[in-house]
């Protein structure tokens, strides 16, 4: 077998990730190219480091399981000014939170994801099926055999992740049990102290409940005499 022509390789490689409209798959790849995948991955790094030697503005990057061409993030400034406000659509906070829901806990059905948020997930699933974010994978084999939901390479593609291991643990997004503990002692008073209050309380309405006696029947003014309804009446 003859030795591969890497300049031809590598310029085929680049023809096809122009046009890929999905992040390209090495197997496709090599199947296309005739070489093997693993040679398309070393390809592919290839690029990258040549991309960042001569200063490009873009690379590449692995998402949803393929490679794809990407801006620079040394270029993101630039790129936000040309994605003026109104040329795309940002998602609601009720969407992000269902969706990060789905991410977490897939398969799920919608009215898990309803009892998780505590409110209705309909019209927020539909958004993001619509979207491409999510889809129906499955359903669950219990009764009624509700419908199951899990995100799509599209989400993994938009999130710029390879695989749903790459999603952060959730562990890391919480603070540590030390955090907490400190957080509650510092939101709540000491026993002592509520202690002391509540007898200062009790001492203060006991001082008050004596001082009216005192003023009442125990060497203070008289009672005052009970105004009758005759008295009111001008009777």
């Amino acid at each position: 077998m003859t030795a591969e022509p890497q300049a031809e390789t590598r310029a085929a490689l680049e023809a096809l990730l122009l046009v890929a409209e999905e992040p390209l798959d090495p197997t496709l790849a090599a199947q296309l190219l005739e070489i093997p995948a693993q040679r398309v991955d070393a390809l592919c790094q290839e690029l990258v480091a040549d991309y960042r030697a001569d200063g490009r503005g873009f690379t590449l990057a692995k998402a949803a399981g393929g490679w794809r061409f990407v801006t620079h993030p040394d270029q993101a400034p630039y790129v936000e000014r040309f994605v003026v406000e109104g040329q795309f659509t940002r998602m609601s906070s009720a969407a992000l939170e269902t969706l990060a829901v789905v991410a977490y806990k897939q398969p799920v059905s919608r009215a898990q994801v309803a009892a998780i948020r505590g409110v209705n997930v309909d019209g927020v699933m539909r958004t993001l099926l619509h979207r491409g974010l999510v889809a129906e994978i499955g359903r669950d084999s219990g009764p009624g055999q509700a419908v199951l939901f899990g995100t799509t390479p599209t989400f993994l593609e938009r999130l710029g992740l390879d695989t749903l291991d790459d999603l952060p643990s959730l562990a890391e997004l919480f603070p540590q049990s030390d955090v907490v503990e400190a957080l509650e002692h510092g939101l709540r008073f000491p026993e002592d102290d509520s202690a002391a209050r509540a007898e200062e309380v009790e001492e203060d309405t006991g001082s008050e409940e004596a001082a009216s006696r005192a003023q009442g029947g125990d060497g203070g003014d008289a009672d005052p005499t009970p105004v009758g309804v005759d008295d009111i009446d001008g009777g």
